[in-house]
């Protein structure tokens, strides 16, 4: 449940960032920003893997650019299901979820230890002390 609320905020802040940029309006309120993003998640989640398997040959033809238009597709989706969230056009959606993409990725990045888990930074580690012994290339 953790990752989940973690995944949702980080994709809310992501779509706060891109809309001034690309021109997203979520009308100012949080509740449309939060709505539109949980539907988004949601989107990308079940309706996004089935276009992306559909869409393969596509994809291996433009070597993974069409992923972009199909993450458009689905900021275009969700700006027609939610009332309050609007993109202007194709391009400001495929530009927006570019962005997007990139935020939501720079801020999984940051905040995901070497294990895969989500993990708030708050102190440093300590340094734990091995014991051992140390074997001199001369000593052979």
């Amino acid at each position: 449940m953790r990752h989940f609320v973690f995944r949702w905020l980080v994709t809310a802040f992501a779509v706060f960032v891109a809309a001034p940029i690309v021109g997203i309006n979520y009308g100012g309120s949080v509740g449309c920003l939060l709505g539109a993003s949980l539907l988004l998640g949601i989107v990308n989640a079940f309706i996004r893997p089935v276009l992306l398997i559909l869409s393969a040959p596509l994809i291996l033809l433009t070597l993974g650019f069409f992923i972009l238009v199909v993450n458009g597709l689905m900021l275009l989706f969700v700006s027609e299901v939610v009332p309050c969230f609007k993109v202007p056009g194709f391009w400001s959606a495929i530009f927006g979820a570019l962005l997007i993409s990139i935020v939501s990725w720079l801020l999984s990045a940051f905040f995901r230890g070497t294990d895969g888990r989500v993990h708030v930074i708050t102190h440093h580690a300590q340094i734990k002390r091995v014991q051992g012994r140390v074997i001199d290339p001369d000593e052979r």
